[in-house]
This record gives structure tokens, C-alpha cells and sequence, in this order.
């Protein structure tokens, strides 16, 4: 006496027990021997993915990071060169001031910062 479901199995049985691919599953074999991944190995694609993500992240930030570094140099560069800039201006209004001071005191001694009324009284 045989079960019904030895029965069934008797009928779909080929080649020593292998099933013949039954009609109701019209499944391709790939499909049929597709592996099903794990919880672990889908914590493990996603940790992947996130770190994936993460790396390109870092790389971006560091590209930042020299273009930074890069405008912090050039704009010191430019304040020093406006510094040395102002600097020699200063030097040269000090200079200007001197030559003025200088060249007032030889027109005092030579008599030529007179007024027109200073002349007219030594005349």
C-alpha cells in the first residue's frame, strides 16, 4: 500500500529519482538554482555599499580639503604682498614728509618762505 504522496512522487520521478520540472513551476533552472543570500551576507553587501559610499565621501572631502589649503596660500600670499605694499608706501609718505620738512627749513634760511609782506618790511 503506497501513500499519495508516493504516488505523486512515483509519477514525477525520472532517472533514479530525479523530478521531472513540473508544469504548475514553470521556473527556468538558473531561476530554480538561484542561491538566496543570507541575513549575514545581506548585512555584509549593505555594510559594503555604505562603505562604498563613505570612502567616496572621504575622497571628496579631502579634494576639498587641499582646494582649501590651496585659496588659504593664495590669499596669503596676496596679503603679504599688500602688506610689503603698504609698507613701502608708508616708508615713501615718511620720506615725502622728511624731504618737506627739509626743503621748508632751507627756504626759511634762504629767506624764500617770506610772505609779500615779510619782503616788503625788509625792503
Amino acid at each position: 500500500m503506497t501513500t499519495p504522496e508516493y504516488s505523486k512522487w512515483w509519477v514525477k520521478r525520472i532517472n533514479d529519482n530525479v523530478p521531472r520540472p513540473s508544469q504548475e513551476n514553470n521556473q527556468s533552472i538558473e531561476e530554480h538554482l538561484r542561491v538566496v543570500p543570507s541575513k549575514l551576507e545581506i548585512i555584509k553587501q549593505d555594510f559594503e555599499r555604505r562603505n562604498a559610499k563613505l570612502k567616496n565621501k572621504i575622497e571628496q572631502i579631502d579634494e576639498e580639503k587641499v582646494n582649501l589649503r590651496l585659496d588659504v596660500d593664495i590669499q596669503k600670499l596676496e596679503a603679504d604682498k599688500l602688506r610689503k605694499g603698504k609698507n613701502k608706501a608708508e616708508e615713501e609718505l615718511d620720506s615725502l614728509k622728511t624731504d618737506y620738512k627739509k626743503m621748508r627749513m632751507s627756504m626759511r634760511t634762504a629767506g624764500l618762505g617770506k610772505t609779500l609782506e615779510q619782503w616788503r618790511e625788509e625792503i
